[in-house]
């Protein structure tokens, strides 16, 4: 039976991200995917590395990662992608504005840089917003990625990290019960590791206590056009769209591509499992983006396709050992799996060496359930 260190399921961006980690550190290292390596959440994601404040804890996360992001971008190839755009949240009243200065309050407290704009400033930053917008936060230091290129170079780095004690992946696999230190394939083969990592996304079939919701989204990517808009433009509406728990919704929410596409979203949907597009809910989506950046109504669109989320009640993610001392999880990021990935990843491997965390890791424990396995 082949014996690993460590042994992480899901070769998406968290698990990709986990796997580097623990190379890094020496550990021995079995990454087993069933499906296309970064080909699920992770390739349906936007790729905004976003520094978000719904709760302390989510903040201290997401902050703490998109600083190890900024700490990588001279390594990242340029396949990556890796631009520091900068958010600008979108106030669209002066309600909205008295959001924007909590906001940039909250910001401070934990030394993110924000700055506020008003509408002129706003103007001048995004000329083809619509008129009349209260203002903005901008956070100049969040980031735009190609996400599954950067799961790439996570496994590519897990791969060659270490000469004398090789990482390996094991592709096309599906393991379909993971206790006591061993993990078992579909096929019967069975593999030791000291720490079993699950990091599958959506697919709660190893942990079904995790109380994890499938949340569908859209995206649309255009044709290209340079210099169309500047930063990652979010309204603070996203925020209430992103809060509900039942109702579907969409929020305008536009993103600068490299070579020029335009990235837009977004939308949450609830109870629908099927991966068909919704036009209902697309043209909902599509309405809201031109409300805001009326010269979408001129662009051409390329393609369309949906993802899903795993949501937890709280917001947060699930990142840390369970009653079996074996098994560790790293799941239930919801929209942050991105940014929060390399966050994610120290944390593991801080349980995994029992070293000091970077980061209080409380918050995002694994409530105390029987791990269950099919």
């Amino acid at each position: 039976m082949d014996s690993y260190d460590v042994l992480i399921l899901g070769a998406g961006i968290v698990g990709a991200a986990c796997a580097c980690e623990c190379a890094a550190a020496g550990l021995r290292v079995g990454i087993i995917e069933p499906g296309v390596t970064g080909g699920a959440a992770s390739a349906a994601g936007m790729g905004h590395l976003v520094v978000m404040d719904d709760s302390p804890a989510q903040l201290a996360l997401s902050r703490f990662s998109r600083e190890l992001w900024r700490d990588l971008q001279n390594q990242l190839p340029p396949q990556v992608e890796f631009e520091q755009r900068g958010t600008l949240w979108v106030a669209a009243d002066a309600e909205e504005m008295d959001e924007v200065l909590a906001k940039h309050r909250t910001y401070g407290s934990m030394a993110a840089a924000s700055e506020v704009l008003d509408e002129a400033a706003l103007h001048e930053a995004e000329p083809n917003l619509r008129s009349g917008l209260a203002g903005a936060l901008l956070v100049p230091h969040d980031a735009v990625i190609y996400p599954p290129a950067a799961t790439a170079y996570f496994l590519a780095s897990a791969l060659r990290q270490n000469a004398n004690r090789p990482a390996k992946l094991l592709r096309g696999v599906r393991p379909v019960k993971a206790a006591d230190g061993v993990v078992t394939l579909q096929d019967g083969t069975r593999i030791a590791a000291g720490n079993i990592v699950i990091a599958t996304g959506v697919d709660t079939t190893l942990v079904p206590w995790l109380n994890l919701q499938k949340r569908k989204g859209h995206l649309v990517i255009t044709d290209r056009y340079p210099r169309f808009v500047h930063h990652q433009l979010v309204e603070l509406g996203y925020l209430k769209s992103a809060h509900k728990l039942t109702e579907d919704s969409v929020a305008f929410n536009v993103q600068p591509r490299q070579n020029g596409q335009l990235l837009i979203g977004s939308s949450r949907q609830y109870g629908d499992l099927s991966s068909e597009i919704d036009p209902g809910i697309l043209g909902k989506m599509m309405e809201r983006a031109v409300g805001y950046l009326p010269s979408l109504q001129s662009v051409s669109v390329l393609r369309v396709w949906t993802g899903f989320r795993a949501a937890t009640p709280d917001k947060l993610p699930v990142i840390g050992p369970t009653l079996d001392p074996s098994i560790l999880v790293a799941m239930g990021f919801e929209g942050l799996g991105i940014t929060n990935a390399p966050g994610a990843a120290r944390l593991i491997l801080s349980h995994i060496l029992q070293q000091e965390f970077p980061i209080d890791p409380a918050p995002y424990l694994p409530s105390l359930a029987p791990v269950l396995h099919a």
